[in-house]
């Protein structure tokens, strides 16, 4: 019997395999990637909001990348990194804070960021940009790509880094950006080319809209009932209103101010009123000055200041430090903490090997503000 070719929807359906349906359930819940997704993989990443065994699986497999990466002896250190990042990238759809994503980007950037074999790879400079597209201001990000010469050779860098100028409405920066990128040939160039053509399209027309608005502004104002003069300058109106064209009768007087009415016996009033009150001071029916109001804050200190609270008598021999010193309380977390920051170890890889949400979402929201916190002064961007 000859075997017959199928398509791949054909062979689907005659394999009676089911799939389930938690796309349909959660897909306002998954993030879009441009290679796609896997759907098998996906199915079982939504299936984990509500299987708990599945969830713990997938924290487990996560740990296990993780401690891969460091178990790696080949040639190519960075490439366990990129398995680990599609990895988390397919399992956790929604990306967010307890998918451990941003804590993994900066750990793998960082590991890499002086090492000479990766400053042109595109693959170390994708990790970068993705890195970048989950920070609040990634500016601070291409500054340090530029300081440290990361990237350089390739035109995905200077694209991203003049969108991302744009977006902040910086279009001369922009500008500049991707003619540094055109002098020195960034490759592919075509790309480089296509995208530097669409910027001045969108820059041509938003300054053509910003003269339409100063135009506009410009045209002469005009109050409610007025045409333009035909055949003027068209700064010049003719009044049409009934106000503009009615006018003041030849016997009728002209009253330039109505007059205001003053009582005479206003000032008699007062002076007697300012009589009666230095009168009344003590009287309920007055408050009185400030002065008076605020007597109750004029009490003189009396013998209780010269009581002295008994202290005990320290004994201190010709002038040397007491035996005696207050112990100063520190955490014995912070102080690993800071013992391995100055060691340079991994602190955001093995909180992913804990596998403890909290942590990994206040570290990621510590990423996002601040990108590169764990990088050593003297690599940042001056």
């Amino acid at each position: 019997m000859e075997n017959v070719l199928m398509d791949p929807e054909t062979e689907f359906l005659a394999s009676k395999q089911e799939t389930g349906n938690e796309w349909e359930l959660f897909k306002e819940n998954v993030r879009p990637l441009k290679r796609g997704r896997n759907i098998s993989l996906l199915n079982d990443a939504l299936k984990s909001h509500s299987d708990f065994e599945l969830k713990k699986s997938l924290l487990d497999k996560r740990r296990r990348l993780i401690e891969a990466v460091d178990e790696y002896k080949g040639e190519d250190p960075l490439q366990p990194w990129l398995e680990c990042i599609k990895w988390v990238q397919e399992s956790f759809p929604p990306g967010g804070d307890s998918s451990g994503l941003v804590v993994i980007y900066e750990q793998c950037v960082r590991t890499f960021w002086h090492d000479d074999r990766y400053k042109d790879d595109l693959r170390y400079l994708k990790v970068w940009l993705e890195y970048a597209e989950n920070c609040v201001d990634a500016e601070v990000i291409f500054s340090f790509l530029e300081a440290n010469k990361i990237g350089q050779t390739h035109s995905s860098f200077y694209v991203a880094y003049a969108l991302h100028m744009e977006s902040k409405n910086k279009i001369r920066t922009a500008d500049e950006i991707f003619n540094r990128g055109l002098s020195i040939n960034a490759q592919p160039i075509e790309k480089l080319k296509e995208a530097y053509r669409k910027f001045l399209g969108r820059s041509m027309r938003k300054s053509k809209a910003v003269e339409e608005d100063s135009t506009e502004n410009q045209l002469p104002v005009r109050s409610f009932g007025t045409l333009l003069a035909r055949g003027g300058t068209g700064n010049q109106t003719t009044e049409t209103s009934d106000f503009s064209r009615k006018k003041l009768k030849p016997g009728r007087a002209q009253v330039p101010f109505l007059p205001i009415y003053k009582d005479k016996n206003t000032d008699i009033a007062s002076s007697h009123h300012i009589e009666t009150s230095k009168l009344d001071t003590r009287s309920w029916h007055c408050l009185g000055a400030r002065g008076e109001r605020n007597k109750e804050n004029n009490a003189i200190p009396s013998k209780w200041t010269s009581n002295k609270i008994p202290q005990r008598a320290v004994h201190r021999n010709n002038g040397a430090t007491a035996t005696a010193c207050i112990e100063i309380f520190v955490d014995d977390e912070c102080n690993e903490k800071s013992e391995t920051e100055n060691r340079g170890e991994k602190v955001s890889t093995l909180q992913l090997r804990q596998g403890d949400g909290k942590d990994i979402k206040k570290e990621t929201e510590l990423l996002r503000e601040n990108p590169l916190h764990y990088f050593p002064p003297n690599s940042l961007p001056r």
